[in-house]
């Protein structure tokens, strides 16, 4: 293998100092009064040989990587992964790349990544964070970098955040399932102390309490194996499936391992129980019948994230102001929550009454 050149080997090829070289390959020539003739030779000889420059080694001279670093539960996800596509879109038009990682909720990994990133001195950080890691970001936002947490915000954590209005999106979604005439609505999704999962359990708990319903709730543990987040759920449905007559699902990783649970067990959708589902997207509206869901604005979401952070990279001195931006989701109706059918209800209740 050919050893890569360096500034330092272009400078001993042409006899010419290694300052000079690194102020005409930075665009500088002008400024620090290098002859026309001397850079011409330069980058004559620099085109030649190939030369290109090591992003790493050029970040800690200008104290710019040009990199933004993007931080996901599961970029794999819909929600995130279109998230990520409109911001790495609108950084890239601004000169910014992305470097994008699954954190997996796992505290401990996304440790190790935000270490990986401060590596590679990324100029900038954008992170749905999970628990347990305040101390890493308090630790970024003190030593100067820009962080806008997205999707959940963490207590204790001073730092720039886009969320949307969660208490009050399934506060809605259940009232709504209220209005259609289910009494029995039971709330499926994982078992998190984060922000918005914490927030969309109490909107539904919040109407439930104003129409005096009693809750019914399954919390199951996040992994990326769908069929041990599937196990619990199938246990909870077997065993109550004809004491609820409505689901409204916290996640839409969760809603479609409910979905994929319905066709196995061979509940019908709404007759047997209604069905609501936090992110909407492709797949809730080709289920059948189609599964009406809470929307995020997601345009709404990455356009506030980069824009917040592009402001931050970009503003000549260091802004310290902490912006707080909450946005609303869009209910979309569809048939899987219908009005109630009133001989399913009556034959639930009339089951539940024998059984006990």
């Amino acid at each position: 293998m050919k050893k890569k050149l360096s500034i330092v080997d272009i400078a001993n090829s042409l006899n010419v100092s290694k300052t000079t070289i690194s102020f005409i390959l930075n665009g500088r020539a002008q400024e620090k009064r290098i002859g026309a003739e001397l850079v011409e030779r330069v980058l004559k000889f620099v085109e030649e040989v190939g030369y290109k420059p090591n992003p790493l080694a050029k970040s800690l001279r200008t104290g710019k990587s040009n990199i933004i670093g993007l931080m996901v539960e599961d970029i794999a996800n819909p929600f995130f992964a279109n998230i990520a596509r409109l911001i790495e879109d609108r950084a890239y038009n601004n000169g910014y790349k992305i470097i994008y990682c699954s954190t997996d909720n796992n505290t401990v990994k996304t440790k190790d990544l935000i270490e990986m990133y401060r590596d590679r001195h990324v100029d900038g950080y954008i992170i749905a964070p999970p628990e347990g890691i305040e101390n890493e970001i308090n630790s970024l936002i003190k030593a100067g970098f820009p962080v806008v947490l997205f999707d959940r915000n963490l207590e204790n954590v001073n730092a720039d955040y886009v969320i949307v209005d969660n208490l009050f999106s399934t506060y809605n979604a259940t009232r709504h399932l209220i209005s259609r005439g289910y009494k029995n609505i039971a709330y499926i999704s994982f078992l998190s102390s984060q922000a918005q999962l914490t927030q969309r359990m109490q909107g539904y708990k919040n109407a439930l309490k104003e129409h005096n319903l009693k809750p019914i709730m399954k919390e199951v543990l996040f992994n990326r194996d769908n069929d041990i987040i599937m196990d619990p759920i199938r246990t909870f449905l077997k065993k109550r499936r004809d004491d609820i007559d409505a689901v409204l699902f916290g996640t839409n990783h969760i809603g479609v391992c409910g979905l994929r649970l319905f066709n196995e067990l061979g509940i019908k959708v709404p007759d047997d129980i209604a069905v609501v589902s936090f992110d909407d997207y492709e797949v809730f509206q080709l289920f059948t019948p189609p599964i009406s869901a809470i929307a995020q604005p997601i345009v709404q979401i990455a356009d506030n994230v980069i824009t917040t952070l592009l402001t931050k990279l970009n503003a000549p001195f260091k802004d310290k102001s902490v912006k707080t931006i909450m946005l609303s989701t869009e209910l979309n109706i569809r048939s899987s929550s219908a009005v109630a059918n009133k001989k399913a209800i009556v034959k639930k209740a009339v089951a539940g009454l024998q059984r006990s």
